[in-house]
């Protein structure tokens, strides 16, 4: 059998259009998932006690940060059910800067998949491997672990998932394993990170730390986190390639088409031409980041002017760099609204004045614990925080401030609480459901998803707690 029939093979087998597709199975779709959450965090806003935090704007690093000990109840503000719908375009204008950078680097991305350059590069890489793939994943899984560890990728992924899955699928893997050699891979670098600026930065700086100071033990964390993600992507990358029904998505009819375009099976000099013109894209993107602070406003417009030169360079005609644009956009739409129905959690919490009743509430048990599981207290507090504030700068601008003082008086070093914190923000990021939009990238159903990821989730957690715990006994400092 040739190379090309495997790869005919192995897309046959997880597009669900093939001899292999098995009983379709209903699973609840995402909208449905997000409007229970969103039900369900309009109760909580109805019978949860209002109550505040004062706030003072923190002159050296611009952001609002939250007064220890100034928590008070307020009188009860209510949300009721036309306000909770209400929250929903809120969402999404609040998420507006987000959708804006999913459509445009979606759309950016399929006029340089629309010159061919991407299936063809794919595909010539699976032939040559000829059955050697197991390398490939493990550099691709380092590298996209080291951007989400050293740099904090987290929506900066989001051009890599569907190349990903792409590739997973040609090795003969299913889409997950191709999610999840870019994105988990992120989120567990994330959640190990050892020089992450929007979590580990902001949290040191809060807690008036020196600056990625503790390094050397973040390093260890790292090291562990990884072998545990390792050990995950590979031993379940394993099992699919050995059959094709012990993938989580086998019987599901996805939406979305991710096979390779054989008419491109030809790598030209063209198609090396765009995908140079593609790096230069990534380099930039990485000087952006790191020098001037790019965000996803840049982002997106660096993406959208390399798209276009690729195509150009690609021999693409202006009608066709715009309707490549318009298909890239239109596949993503679900994905990209769905960022919109996640914030809208928040909006509900923050209208019902109980979002920081929750901090307040979840923080005050560690005062009656021993210090010397109060690190790993706090790590399980901000494990469920970040259901609640998906942002994990703004998680630590939330919560840092209390738990900085709170690990004064409970004998734990502030940089310990700056490692539970980093934790408990990261490992979380992969399950909770604010994170559907990338899986809708991979056409994924969180409900096949959950109980996969959980497994990952669960093993982290236990890591982290250890790991914390260490750092608590050993007094992580410098302070």
């Amino acid at each position: 059998m040739s190379n090309g029939e495997k790869i005919e093979k192995v897309k046959t087998s997880f597009q669900g259009n093939g001899s292999e597709k098995t009983k379709v199975r209903k699973t609840p779709h995402a909208y449905v998932i997000m409007l229970i959450i969103i039900l369900i965090a309009t109760i909580l806003a109805f019978v949860i006690p209002s109550g505040t935090f004062d706030r003072v704007e923190d002159s050296a690093t611009g952001k609002t940060l939250v007064i220890a000990d100034s928590f008070k109840y307020v009188e009860k503000v209510y949300v009721n059910i036309f306000q909770a719908f209400q929250a929903i375009p809120k969402g999404i204008q609040k998420s507006s800067s987000i959708i804006a950078f999913i459509f445009l680097i979606s759309g950016s991305v399929q006029i340089i998949k629309g010159t061919g350059a991407l299936d063809a590069a794919i595909i010539n890489l699976v032939r040559k491997l000829k059955g050697k793939d197991t390398p490939l994943l493990v550099v691709i899984i380092i590298i996209f672990s080291l951007l989400g560890a050293i740099f904090g990728f987290a929506e900066e992924t989001m051009p890599f998932i569907a190349l990903g899955v792409a590739m997973g699928t040609a090795l003969g893997y299913d889409r997950v394993v191709g999610f999840h050699i870019v994105r988990t891979a992120a989120w567990v670098g994330f959640a190990g990170a050892f020089l992450n600026p929007f979590t580990i930065g902001v949290a040191q700086s809060i807690a008036e730390l020196p600056l990625f100071s503790g390094l050397l033990y973040r390093l260890l964390c790292y090291a562990v986190f990884m072998i545990i993600g390792f050990w995950f992507i590979l031993s379940y990358a394993k099992k699919v390639k050995e059959d094709p029904k012990n993938s989580i998505i086998y019987g599901y009819e996805g939406d979305k088409d991710f096979k390779l375009d054989e008419n491109f099976n030809k790598f030209t000099t063209r198609h090396k031409l765009v995908l140079l013109v593609f790096l230069f894209n990534i380099i930039f993107l990485l000087v952006g980041v790191l020098k001037f602070n790019w965000y996803t406003t840049e982002l997106a417009a660096l993406f959208l002017g390399f798209g276009i030169i690729c195509g150009l360079v690609g021999k693409l005609s202006p009608n066709q760099i715009a309707k490549e644009f318009t298909k890239g956009m239109s596949e993503v739409t679900f994905g990209a609204i769905i960022v919109g129905f996640a914030r809208a959690i928040v909006v509900i919490l923050e209208e019902g004045v109980v979002l920081d009743t929750i901090i307040y509430g979840l923080s005050r048990p560690l005062l009656n614990i021993s210090s010397s599981v109060a690190g790993v207290g706090m790590f399980l507090v901000q494990w469920v925080i970040n259901f609640f504030i998906g942002s994990g700068s703004g998680q630590a601008a939330a919560t840092m401030p209390i738990m900085v003082p709170l690990s004064d008086i409970i004998g734990i070093t502030r940089q310990t609480a700056v490692l539970a914190f980093q934790f408990g923000d990261g490992i979380t990021n992969m399950c909770w459901p604010s994170m559907i939009f990338y899986l809708a990238m991979a056409d994924i159903p969180y409900d096949k998803w959950f109980p996969h990821i959980m497994k990952l989730v669960i093993s982290l957690t236990i890591a982290g707690m250890v790991l914390v715990a260490i750092a608590g006994v050993i007094g992580y400092g410098p302070f």
